[in-house]
């Protein structure tokens, strides 16, 4: 099982670019295999230079800080991880006169050429606004997503009829553009995507004229989504094979259904409880009462005991969020004492025999001016 990327490196999530690039920079001094004796150097090194060339890529580390290891392995390959990681200033820094090209060869088998590789579709991401009902009973919601679909004119080869296939004159099939450059250090090798061919190694002389030769067509699809009671705000669901069509027969990519829940003007909800305010009156506090709480599945009676304060709370169980494992959590109802603003002459009049019982001095100059108000 792969280790978090930002344990690998010894840094926070919340780490800047130039403290990932020091962190590396460290640990590739420590345990380059040419360097280290260490046994378990090379499989450190692969495991560092990996998680470097994640974090140090803003697009890779957003989808690792998103969706964590399944969000790169389900888009990228090795290649694609390591193509645009720049470690050439890394390396020279610590006194390897090399390309981190050789390095992956060394250690990873090399890159592939641009037409033998053929990549999964990309993975699609699509947010939803719910309310907390929707959460507590489960839903199902109809989406319009805009994705990519494989052409059906070129059954995805992106080639018109009769068209031919040559080999890139650019790059002779390869689908990279190879340049070395000498430094003070040694030979420097950069490989780049051949612009002619796209990366592919091959051209296409007479495009589909339905795709343009792309092989996908854009095209608008509903979908039902299908939301498990319990779900909470910002888990992300995926649909299996509902993103972009891959290349050339590859598979298609996921779609990812991220879920924001709505707030709940009764109800707040935290973790799998939830709490609802409940007021009563001061007589109900000072004498106790049954009262009635609403629920999402209607209404459940609870005692309030004589003499309850404002802030108590008490706990309707199993009345509160179902989780994704099917337990419940409770309902706990918080008691305000409702203290009303406009009294009666009656009601006054009783307050004030109260407040005489009680020993309660009242300034009645004050009394008697707001409540003429």
């Amino acid at each position: 099982m792969k280790r978090d990327y930002y344990e690998v490196l010894g840094v926070s999530r919340n780490a800047t670019k130039e403290e990932i690039k020091r962190a590396y920079r460290r640990l590739a001094l420590k345990y380059h295999p040419d360097k280290s004796s260490d046994p378990n150097a090379e499989e450190k090194f692969k495991e560092i230079s990996e998680a470097y060339a994640v974090l140090s890529d803003d697009e890779k580390r957003r989808q690792y800080d998103m969706f964590g290891h399944a969000g790169i392995d389900s888009q990228y390959s090795y290649e694609d991880i390591f193509r645009t990681a720049d470690f050439s200033d890394i390396f020279h820094d610590i006194g390897f006169d090399f390309g981190f090209d050789e390095i992956f060869k060394k250690f990873f088998g090399g890159f592939e050429r641009g037409f033998e590789k053929r990549r999964k579709g990309r993975d699609l991401l699509y947010s939803i606004s719910i309310n907390l009902e929707d959460a507590y009973f489960g839903t199902e919601k109809e989406i319009e997503i805009e994705r990519n679909e494989m052409c059906t004119e070129c059954n995805g080869t992106g080639a018109g009829a009769k068209s031919k296939i040559i080999s890139c004159p650019i790059c002779n099939g390869t689908g990279e553009i190879r340049r070395t450059e000498r430094t003070p250090f040694g030979h420097f090798t950069q490989i780049t995507i051949c612009n002619e061919c796209k990366g592919e190694g091959k051209i296409i002389k007479n495009p589909c004229r339905i795709c343009r030769g792309t092989g996908f067509k854009r095209v608008r699809r509903k979908i039902k989504v299908k939301i498990p009671k319990g779900i909470k705000d910002g888990m992300h669901l995926r649909l299996e094979g509902e993103g972009d069509a891959g290349e050339k027969g590859m598979r298609p990519g996921d779609l990812y259904i991220e879920i924001n829940i709505k707030e709940n003007e009764k109800f707040m909800r935290d973790e799998n409880n939830l709490i609802t305010i409940k007021k009563i009156s001061y007589p109900e506090a000072v004498l106790g009462n049954e009262i009635e709480i609403e629920t999402f599945e209607g209404k459940e009676k609870i005692n309030i005991p004589p003499g309850t304060q404002s802030g108590e709370v008490f706990k309707i169980k199993g009345k509160g969020m179902p989780s994704l494992s099917k337990k419940k959590g409770d309902l706990i109802v918080k008691i305000e004492i409702d203290v009303p603003k406009k009294l009666s002459p009656r009601e006054r009049k009783l307050i004030e025999e109260l407040a005489e019982e009680m020993n309660i001095k009242m300034n009645k100059r004050t009394f008697s001016k707001y409540w003429r108000k």
